[in-house]
């Protein structure tokens, strides 16, 4: 699983540094909001033909890295 994560790149010169699939410029933040908006792996594939199924497993396992990491940063609620 943890081999996933080598999928995930982190290149200063591709999208201003984001975290992208494969160094394509697609970012892994692109994704996650296409799988928040509602679409599913197979229509995510059918739109964006360059990626492939273990793209969308591995921006899922970085989202969870990164969700369970400690952070110094401090977001603002809304309510």
């Amino acid at each position: 699983m943890e081999n996933l994560l080598a999928r995930v790149t982190l290149n200063p010169a591709v999208s201003q540094g984001k975290p992208t699939l494969r160094n394509m410029r697609f970012t892994v933040a692109q994704l996650l909001e296409l799988l928040a908006a509602g679409m599913t792996n197979g229509e995510i594939l059918a739109d964006y033909p360059y990626l492939e199924e273990a793209d969308i497993q591995a921006a899922l396992l970085y989202a969870a890295h990164i969700a369970n990491a400690r952070s110094i940063v401090s977001f603002p609620f809304v309510a």
